[in-house]
């Protein structure tokens, strides 16, 4: 039942990451845009971060058993707040005759008690099939449908660097929990649970401070370039222009952070210096996960959330895998090991992506733009 009801929560809590991204990319403005997505994000980021700070204090003052009552609290919580204060934005318009309408007398009465009508064992079949079918199509096909959107080679490249940032988020969280819970540190739960503050004020600083970075870069090369529309005057953005020196600098650090991190814990070094590494691994991480999700509504501006929706489902798949593989890792080959091997694929990755992206991204964003215009 654990893992089931972990399943639903996953997927609704993925709705909400594809939608409210989603909603930002149509509120916002594309000069700050970049602004807003990180301390949207923040949200998403900072909570597996902080949980385990509470959840480590409940079980060690009861048991277990406490992390699910709060966590059945808070989501009832959390509904009442949804259902009093979030509105429908899909409000009818005056005039619109979408919904029926019922008119007075006779007529009226048949619309209210409609006329019943004989149907065969074959109709009866074939009329629910199609229901199912139609169900099974919008519940599980159309969903899977955003999927599609790879074969373009931005929206890979931009999916798959993310996904690589996110899996070593959960590595490095297993870690965690792992290695300073036994010899040589023996923290306890609790404490473990506070190793978890440095990288999510990583993540505080960054959607601060990289949200804002990448407009002011994306704005700064639209007017170097000198791209002014010719009939609004106003600025011409490329979303790759935000990969620029802030995508470069966060390259190299969350990798860099985490070898440093493998090879002071394998070496049992002083608590202080893995966890405080572990801020610039926060850092550079949200950087990345803040200009990619920025820059994927923006190559679909039109489907904003499908965009978000493919970036988490490829990042979660990375991050389950992680989350899976980092304990047996761990125990044959060590956090040294372990963590040299990540750094030197999330180097490899975030360099050649953002390579990628500043040589071919112009292009690779005509040729989509054609295509989604065909579809469209």
């Amino acid at each position: 039942m654990l893992i089931v009801f972990r399943v639903l929560s996953g997927g609704a809590a993925a709705a909400v990451q594809a939608v409210g991204a989603g909603s930002i990319a149509d509120l916002w403005d594309p000069r700050e845009r970049g602004q807003a997505m990180g301390i949207f994000y923040l949200g998403p980021l900072a909570g597996p971060l902080i949980a385990p700070i509470i959840g480590g204090g409940l079980s060690q003052a009861w048991n277990w058993r406490a992390t699910q009552w709060f966590q059945a609290i808070y989501g009832g919580m959390t509904f009442v707040i949804i259902v009093l204060s979030l509105p429908e934005t899909l409000a009818r318009k005056v005039g619109d005759t979408s919904l029926p309408t019922v008119a007075e007398g006779d007529d009226a009465e048949k619309a209210v008690r409609p006329t019943l009508t004989r149907m065969s064992t074959r109709q009866s079949v074939k009329v629910k099939t199609k229901r199912y079918v139609t169900v099974f199509h919008r519940c599980i096909i159309e969903p899977l449908s955003v999927l599609l959107y790879l074969r373009f080679p931005a929206i890979l490249l931009i999916t798959f660097l993310a996904s690589v940032a996110f899996g070593s988020l959960y590595i490095l969280n297993i870690s965690l929990q792992e290695s300073f819970s036994t010899a040589p540190y023996n923290f306890k739960v609790s404490i473990v649970g506070l190793l978890y503050i440095p990288p999510s004020l990583g993540y505080l600083a960054a959607s601060l401070i990289g949200g804002k970075w990448s407009d002011q870069l994306m704005i700064a090369s639209a007017k170097k370039e000198n791209r002014y529309d010719s009939t609004s005057g106003k600025l011409v953005f490329h979303p790759e222009d935000r990969l620029s020196l802030n995508a470069w600098l966060a390259a190299g650090m969350f990798p860099t952070a985490l070898i440093i991190y493998g090879w002071t814990v394998e070496r049992s070094v002083v608590w202080p210096v893995p966890i405080i590494v572990n801020f610039f691994f926060g850092f550079g991480s949200m950087i990345i996960f803040g200009v990619a999700t920025t820059m994927l509504t923006e190559f679909m501006p039109k489907k904003s959330s499908s965009g978000v929706a493919v970036n988490n489902f490829m990042r979660n798949v990375f991050s389950s895998a992680g989350g899976v593989i980092a304990e047996p890792l761990i125990g044959a080959i060590g956090n040294g090991w372990l963590f040299t091997v990540v750094a030197v694929v999330g180097w490899v990755t975030a360099f050649g992506v953002v390579w990628a992206m500043r040589r071919f991204g112009p292009r690779w964003r005509v040729a989509m733009d054609e295509k989604l215009s065909v579809y469209n």
